[in-house]
Parts: structure tokens; C-alpha cells; sequence
């Protein structure tokens, strides 16, 4: 089969179909996934916790991949490809992981004074970023990643506001080191600001990053801490949907301040990865999501996520990203210093013993 030729005669390159242009890149980026993810399991076995998930080590060794090795034009469009699309693709399955009933069971009193504690820290986590020195988006994103969930949050915002891979790859990388940290020392808290195991379990519940990480905080203080832990930080995570709505209003509002809202259809508001995330999460809460189906939505979810973390490794050059490092270490402590602070005087306020 010939080339096509031009109206001055000359050839036209072929263009191979999409599937097989993107291809070579996902192939790559799941071989560091499964990588990542083999990683995770012996860190596992050796210590008996994931203190570094699999979508840290994937961005880990993306990047430090990139710093020996520029992939070559073959594998950029399925690079992209994972990094944003296949991104969007978890945090949309993510949304079969979610049962709004979680809110009934925690009452009323702590889910507000879980949305109050939440949105003081991301004002207190970004004016802190601004004031270190952070650009606006990297400012965002430490504070949704300190503020919620974490990696989570931080992977979910970032297409919203149009972050780069490189600051994707810094905030989820202080972040997750940072976490890590917290695990091992917040058990040691718990005897001197004198918490009841109840107590302590919403103070790792509101300041821990990630449900595993809450797990492995809680764990050695008491069965009744680990579970209340889990139930608040399942709260912390809920609100991850209504946090990115607002985002995005907002981000859409100012790059589109002179037309009317009335004119702007709904997916520039909301992007569809977030609709898609609310309606199964919906579903889930009424029970018409069949088991069937949530068990292999959150495998999947987890596996974009893993193989899209990969991906904005490699896009990451990690010797600009690491100039950064100063400002946001700094930001992200003082940041989650604060998130504490405000968790203790909510503890102290709803008179929970």
C-alpha cells in the first residue's frame, strides 16, 4: 500500500490508528505499574504496612527512569494518553467505592465538624503555599492532597486546574514522604495530648492522608481507633466530590468571566470524570450498583491510577521538580501542622470523649 499523495505530488506520511499510536507508551507505563505494584508487595512483607503505595513508587520510578532514559517519539502519545485520560478514568471508577450512607453513620455533629475541619485546612494549607512561595496550582494541590485524601485528591484536582505532570509528581511525592512520617509518630501523640482511643481515631482520621496509612496509625493504639480512623477518613473522603465541583466552577467562572452562566454548557463547569464519579457513588448509596460490578470498578480504578501515576513520572524532569523542594516541604508541614491543630480543637469543641 502506497502513501497518499499531496495536490503538489508529494507523499503524505501514514498515520497509524490510535489504538496503535498510543500502545507503546501504556505498554511501558503498566510494565512500571506492575513494577510498582510487585514493590509494594515486598515492602508489605518486610515491614507489614504499605507505608509508600504503589501510585508513589510508580511516580518514583517513572521519574527516575526519565533522568536516565528520554523515551523516544514511539511511546509520548500513550504517555499522554495514560497521564490524563486513563487519569480521569480512575477517578471516575472511584465513585463505585463510595456510599453516601457513611455520612448517617458518623452523625451530624462530627460529619460538619469533619467539612469544617476540611475547608479551614485547604484556605490555611493554600494561604500557607502562597506564602512559601508556591505557584497558584502547586498551592492547590498541596492544599487538596493535605486537606482530603491525598494522592487522591491531588490526581483528581489536577486536571481541573490544568496542573503539569511536574507538579502532580512534587505534590504527590512531599506529600506521600510526609505521610509516611505521620504514620510512625502520630501513635506517640496519642498519650500525651491524653486521647481516649475514640479520640485519637478522629485525630488520625482528620490528619492522615491516605485509608492505609489511616490503618497503620491507628492499628497499634486500639481496634476501636482504627475503626473510628476508618469511618472518619471515609467522611474526609467523600467530600472530595463536592471539593472538585466548587473547584471547577470556579476555574471555569474565571477563564470564562464575560459569558453568562446560563450559556456554558454543563461540562464546562464539571468535568465528566467527576459526573461520572458522582452518579456511581449515587448508585452505590441506593444499591443499584450490583456487587458484580463495584469490586472489579475499584480493581480498575486502582490500576489506571497506578499505570496515570506512571505515566506523570515519566513527564516529570525530576531535577526542575526537585528546586521546588524547599518550598514545598515546608508548605506541606506547616500545612499539615495546622490541619493537627485545627483536628485537636474539634475534638476538644464537640466534647468527644
Amino acid at each position: 500500500m502506497t502513501n497518499p499523495s499531496t495536490p503538489d505530488g508529494s507523499r503524505r506520511p501514514l498515520i497509524a490508528p490510535f489504538p496503535l499510536r498510543i500502545a507503546p507508551g501504556i505498554v511501558l507505563c503498566a510494565a512500571i505499574a506492575v513494577l510498582a505494584y510487585l514493590l509494594q508487595m515486598a515492602e508489605a512483607r518486610i515491614v507489614g504496612h504499605v507505608y509508600v503505595a504503589d501510585l508513589v513508587i510508580a511516580i518514583l520510578l517513572g521519574a527516575v527512569l526519565r533522568m536516565v532514559w528520554q523515551p523516544g517519539d514511539l511511546f509520548w502519545s500513550g504517555i499522554h494518553f495514560s497521564s490524563k485520560t486513563l487519569l480521569e478514568v480512575a477517578v471516575a471508577l472511584l465513585g463505585a467505592s463510595i456510599s453516601f450512607q457513611t455520612l448517617a453513620t458518623a452523625g451530624l455533629p462530627l460529619v460538619i465538624g469533619i467539612a469544617v475541619t476540611v475547608a479551614l485546612g485547604l484556605v490555611a494549607s493554600y494561604t500557607i503555599g502562597r506564602a512559601c512561595g508556591l505557584p497558584v496550582r502547586m498551592a492547590v494541590l498541596v492544599a487538596c492532597g493535605n486537606s482530603i485524601c491525598g494522592n487522591s485528591a491531588i490526581a483528581a484536582v489536577a486536571p481541573i486546574i490544568g496542573a503539569t505532570g511536574k507538579d502532580v509528581a512534587t505534590a504527590i511525592a512531599f506529600t506521600a514522604v510526609l505521610g509516611v512520617v505521620v504514620v510512625f509518630l502520630l501513635p506517640f501523640l496519642a498519650p500525651v495530648l491524653e486521647f481516649s482511643q475514640t479520640q485519637y481515631g478522629i485525630f488520625a482520621g482528620l490528619t492522615v492522608y491516605a485509608v492505609p496509612q489511616v490503618l497503620a496509625a491507628t492499628a497499634p493504639i486500639g481496634a476501636i481507633s482504627a475503626q473510628v480512623g476508618t469511618l472518619v477518613k471515609l467522611v474526609r473522603v467523600l467530600l472530595l466530590g463536592p471539593l472538585v465541583i466548587a473547584i471547577a466552577l470556579v476555574t471555569r467562572r474565571i477563564e470564562q468571566k464575560d459569558a453568562p452562566i446560563g450559556t456554558m454548557p454543563l461540562k464546562r463547569f464539571v468535568p465528566w470524570f467527576i459526573i461520572a464519579f458522582l452518579l456511581l457513588a449515587l448508585l452505590r448509596s441506593f444499591s443499584l450498583l450490583p456487587e458484580l460490578v463495584i469490586i472489579p470498578s475499584v480493581h480498575l480504578a486502582s490500576l489506571c491510577a497506578v499505570v496515570a501515576m506512571a505515566a506523570l513520572g515519566l513527564e516529570v524532569d525530576l531535577r526542575a521538580a526537585l528546586r521546588l523542594s524547599g518550598p514545598v516541604t515546608v508548605a506541606v508541614t506547616l500545612s499539615l501542622l495546622v490541619l493537627m491543630a485545627i483536628s485537636y480543637l474539634l475534638i476538644r469543641l464537640l466534647g468527644i470523649v
